[in-house]
């Protein structure tokens, strides 16, 4: 396989790598711990109960040292019920519909996200780079879907 599988590929967060992941990709998140910010803004987004669904969706997820690296006050902005809107098509443009794993991301050069915008997918030196990402951890499966932790926050295309 590819380098960039072999480097980011990792064993499940529970169980093992046979077991049917039993949580959604909201409770797989919160059960890791790194993706606080992230669980708070997918709920005042109103996002939670769609990540909690049916599915199957793939998540580029930030954690939270990706929204620490946020320019001060941006977050807390993002966060006020006014700019729900905002932070809805910032966190969608981190969704894209279906179950894309690493072994089909390292052969891909964009994805259509769930915001409508395409996520640029490029190898370099064998890591994964989703726009200016870096997937850090691939593959953290969940019942509806999976996730691929990276590390800055994503900012859909301006019109």
């Amino acid at each position: 396989m590819l380098k960039a599988i072999g480097v980011l590929a990792m064993a499940l967060m529970a169980g093992s790598a046979t077991a049917a992941p039993q949580m959604d990709l909201v409770h797989t998140a919160a059960a890791a711990g790194s993706f606080k910010t992230l669980l708070t803004a997918v709920k005042a987004a109103g996002l939670d109960q769609t990540l909690e669904g049916k599915g199957p969706y793939t998540v580029f997820a930030p954690t939270d040292a990706a929204f620490a690296k946020l320019p001060a006050g941006t977050l807390d902005a993002l966060l006020k019920p006014e700019n729900k809107s905002k932070l809805r098509a910032i966190l969608l443009y981190h969704v894209v519909p279906g179950d894309v794993t690493a072994a089909q991301v390292t052969q891909m050069t964009s994805a259509k996200t769930a915001e409508g915008a395409d996520l640029k997918i490029s190898v370099k030196n064998g890591t994964v780079m989703v726009d200016d990402a870096t997937v850090v951890k691939a593959d953290v499966t969940a019942s509806n879907g999976v996730i691929h932790v990276i590390d800055t926050v994503l900012m859909p295309p301006q019109d």
